[in-house]
């Protein structure tokens, strides 16, 4: 069981059973000290364990992140053009 911030990646990876929350990386089960949020994440991973039953399948969470979040790539970055 994978509990995946990076939807594209696990999509490409295929983990066995995967369950994708809309977080910032590194905050896979929610904001810190947030114990009652980071508990029902818990919650909905482990009743996937059972829900999930095909290989590769992932199930999104609907929990929302409290503010707008975009991947930093760095002030040097430049986004390759086809």
């Amino acid at each position: 069981m994978i509990v995946s911030t990076g939807r594209d990646l696990s999509a490409q990876v295929k983990p066995p059973r995967t369950v994708f929350v809309n977080f910032p990386m590194g905050n896979t089960f929610g904001k810190a000290f947030d114990a009652s949020q980071q508990r029902a994440i818990l919650r909905d991973v482990l009743a996937a364990l059972e829900s999930i039953t095909a290989a590769g399948e992932i199930i999104d969470l609907a929990y929302k992140w409290h503010e707008e979040f975009g991947m930093n790539l760095g002030a040097g970055y430049q986004a390759k053009s086809d």
